[in-house]
């Protein structure tokens, strides 16, 4: 008597998923003006919450409570969330998990020694050159700013505005957002290095042309050190000590 034979099952459906991916430069550059309006509305908010709540439509006051210490912290502090949810949304439509598109892994002491070092030549040389040329080291804005926050009782605000919230904000951005996508298209690693430094520097338009340049090369520097380590922990790590740097030599600047 032949044994009875089971019908066997189907083989398994091969998964349905659409792989992961890596925006390229049109992408980039869509989803980057996303990150950028969430980072504006962020801030916006501050700004706008400290101008309606002087309760009068004057424009003299209103310019003043915008430039105050206290609403450039608080809107640089709230920037750092938008930017973070909208870079979330940015790679959560790639299918690459958010840690893996950006970078953000640590890299090696001695990375972060060599980055430190180079990073304190550059700004130091540009130091020398101002001083020579006869104009200002630091920004006169930021003396304005630091002046005005300490007025309001807010210069820690100030400090985690500075030397922790804007570095996290701008170096997701650019070292870890758009040099990623920037970088696995035609521009390749050199191009995205230039492009994505030429975008951070626009965002500093409280600068002379003179610190324009300053940030530029910074710029030039965290991208090559972001290419040669996949670290943006790296990048932001070094960007914060270069503004806690700043900020305490305009605050001696100051004569405070």
């Amino acid at each position: 008597m032949d044994s009875l034979s089971l019908p066997q099952s189907p083989p398994p459906v091969a998964s349905a998923l659409r792989p992961p991916r890596i925006w390229k430069f049109w992408g980039t550059a869509l989803w980057g003006l996303f990150i950028f309006a969430g980072m504006f509305v962020g801030q916006a908010v501050v700004i706008a919450y400290f101008v309606l709540r002087q309760g009068s439509w004057d424009l003299a006051a209103a310019i003043h409570v915008v430039g105050a210490g206290l609403t450039i912290s608080l809107s640089v502090i709230m920037g750092m969330p938008a930017v973070l949810l909208a870079a979330w949304v940015a790679t959560r439509a790639s299918r690459t998990p958010f840690v893996d598109y950006l970078a953000l892994r640590w890299t090696t002491w001695q990375n972060f020694l060599i980055g430190a070092v180079s990073l304190a030549v550059l700004v130091g040389g540009w130091d020398l050159l101002s001083r020579a040329l006869g104009r200002e080291v630091t920004p006169g804005f930021m003396g304005d700013v630091l002046k005005s926050a300490q007025a309001d009782g807010a210069l820690w605000l100030l400090v985690i505005a500075f030397c922790v919230a804007a570095p996290i904000s701008e170096e997701i951005m650019a070292r870890g957002f758009l040099y990623r996508g920037w970088s696995e298209s035609r521009l390749g690693v050199p191009g995205a290095i230039f492009l994505s430094s030429l975008v951070w520097t626009s965002m500093h338009l409280q600068y002379s042309w003179f610190f324009f340049g300053e940030v530029f090369t910074i710029g030039l520097l965290l991208g090559y050190f972001r290419y040669r380590t996949g670290s943006t922990w790296l990048t932001i790590v070094l960007h914060g000590l270069n503004n806690t740097a700043a900020t305490i030599q305009t605050f001696w600047l100051a004569g405070n």
